[in-house]
């Protein structure tokens, strides 16, 4: 696979020449392959958000350049408006930016502003629409009528419609209970695996990123502190609690088993490994 996207030494400064001068990122540098299923982590103030910012040019770098296909976003800065139809960004609690009088509205509003019109437009609505769940009756409520999951499903849908290359989503799950978090992430998966963009995901959720990403970056204090598949990052699940960041419940399990002098595999991340290490453990006679 191609790179989609390179980061080469990012760094963004917050109230230069201030006595509040900070770096939100310094020195970023990496890259995020087409089609790739990338989760960010990071505990509140690493730099997720900043980071993200600078992917669709919301944010212009104090030094270093972002990539997209090869070539510098900021090196035309007349055409930005063009890498943000490439690169969708979906913020926390995207509902609050919902604005037409009805969702069909709301979710063309985006390919509209891309050139799309007449049957090329409503089957890119209606299409999106079904994507993430909802009903062709719901395109002509308000979505101001719409319970919150739903709204959240209707700022999604205005985002994939543009048919980004990158779709980055932050905290896409935020405020839903257990059942809405797992069907909203399972419209994602199909997102992704129907149209193979490429999707990065910001998450405070440890289960919710090792269960569907295929690689994980992890941010600390503006800083890379490491970036591996699920199974190489959860594997370090004692650093990652040294750094104040949370690791999936079945990892967590499988700590408190080796603690007891149980062989268990540090890298075990989900149930059915965990379940796989018990009865290999009790066919060895390891487990009374």
């Amino acid at each position: 696979m191609k790179d989609i996207l390179q980061i080469e030494n990012l760094t963004h400064t917050y109230g230069a020449g201030t006595p509040f001068r900070r770096n939100a990122v310094e020195n970023l540098s990496f890259t995020v392959k087409q089609g790739e299923f990338l989760g960010i982590i990071g505990h509140t103030g690493s730099g997720k958000s900043t980071l993200i910012q600078h992917l669709n040019g919301l944010l212009k770098p104090t030094s270093g350049r972002v990539l997209l296909d090869g070539k510098d976003i900021w090196a035309e800065p007349k055409k930005i408006r063009d890498v943000r139809f490439r690169v969708g960004l979906v913020f926390q609690y995207p509902e609050y930016q919902l604005f037409e009088e009805t969702v069909y509205k709301d979710i063309a509003f985006g390919p509209i502003n891309m050139g799309k019109t007449g049957d090329e437009l409503d089957r890119c609505v209606r299409e999106t629409a079904k994507l993430v769940g909802l009903k062709s009756e719901t395109l002509e409520k308000s979505p101001f009528e719409l319970s919150g999951g739903q709204k959240r499903r209707v700022a999604l849908a205005g985002v994939m419609a543009m048919e980004p290359e990158v779709l980055i989503l932050d905290e896409p799950t935020a405020g839903l209970d257990p059942a809405g978090r797992e069907n909203l992430m399972a419209n994602i998966r199909d997102f992704h695996r129907n149209r193979g963009n490429t999707v990065i995901l910001v998450s405070h959720s440890m289960d919710e990123v090792a269960r569907n990403v295929d690689r994980i970056l992890v941010l600390k204090s503006s800083h890379i502190l490491m970036e591996g598949t699920p199974r190489q990052v959860f594997a370090r699940a004692e650093e990652l609690i040294s750094a104040g960041l949370d690791v999936p419940e079945v990892t967590r399990v499988a700590m408190a088993l080796r603690q007891r002098g149980l062989p268990i595999d540090p890298a075990v991340y989900t149930v059915e490994e965990l379940r796989e290490e018990l009865v290999k453990l009790e066919k060895g006679g390891a487990v009374c």
